[in-house]
């Protein structure tokens, strides 16, 4: 049995969102090895796919802020931006439902398990990042509809490798999660967005601010500027990304501990029963 105390990354029962936040970020702790530079790869590939739409739409560092005579390319900026996002997230969000369901079985996957191929569904989880990376994009250009898309999203890739459910009711099946319980999974996953999106804001334009304000480089030349940001916001992306993916795949595994009883079904589980087994959705 995996200890349950206050240091255990995933307790084996309903958890509050202050205690989710916590194993999402204990979660990143513990696989910060495979996360982080698979995250820095995304999100450095992010700001070059970035970098010709804000140039379009008149878009400054640090902030790459809105101009509204440029309102038509600036939107397709912004959802761009969701969807890339998504993928991202997604993406990430395959190792860390993987080293969230080896947690809740009270042991630490190694690094190599992690990013072995095997069981890990990597051509469909690449399709299904593609699908949410399109559906965002769609959705960011309709404005208001990208919360709905966001907050649905969160159980893809737990549910292709923890969920083993077969890959045309991995949609249905994370969108059922998160309406549950009076949609607590989808507001969580919007939560945690928010919070990220401010600690993002608030470094990425600090960090910047203040290597201006020790003048090491002219950041008001924006031959320096440009490249400066565009580093400090992949910088910044690379710890939040990743952490988004942990809070996907801990909120997951809590909501069938809430409402599908994944708790009491491992306390109850023969010995023997292979982990896939273990954590695996009904069929």
């Amino acid at each position: 049995m995996p200890d349950v105390g206050p240091t255990a990354v995933l307790p084996r029962r309903p958890l509050t969102v202050g205690e989710l936040l916590d194993s999402a970020v204990l979660l990143l702790r513990r696989h910060a090895r495979v996360l982080l530079p698979a995250a820095l790869v995304l999100a450095a590939a992010e700001q070059l796919l970035l970098h010709p739409l804000r140039v379009a739409a008149g878009a400054e560092p640090p902030g790459f802020a809105f101009q509204f005579e440029r309102l038509g390319p600036y939107w397709v900026l912004l959802a761009v931006g969701a969807a890339t996002e998504a993928v991202a997230v997604l993406l990430l969000g395959n190792p860390a439902a993987r080293a969230a369901g080896a947690a809740l079985l009270g042991r630490t996957a190694r690094p190599g398990e992690l990013l072995r191929p095997a069981g890990a569904r990597p051509g469909a989880t690449a399709l299904f990042a593609l699908g949410a990376g399109m559906g965002l994009f769609v959705l960011g250009l309709l404005g208001p509809a990208w919360v709905a898309g966001w907050a649905l999203l969160g159980s893809v890739a737990s549910a292709l490798v923890v969920d083993r459910v077969a890959a045309h009711r991995v949609p249905l099946r994370s969108a059922a999660l998160a309406l549950r319980a009076g949609c607590r999974a989808a507001a969580i996953r919007l939560l945690g967005y928010l919070v990220w999106w401010i600690l993002r804001v608030g470094l990425g334009l600090g960090v910047f601010y203040g290597l201006r304000a020790l003048g090491l480089v002219d950041l008001t030349d924006p031959a320096w500027a440009v490249p400066v940001a565009g580093a400090i916001w992949a910088a910044v992306n690379t710890v939040a990304y990743p952490a988004l993916a942990c809070l996907d795949a801990v909120l997951h595994l809590e909501g069938r501990m809430r409402t599908e009883g994944l708790d009491i079904r491992l306390s109850r589980a023969p010995a023997g029963l292979p982990e896939p087994a273990l954590l695996a959705a009904d069929r």
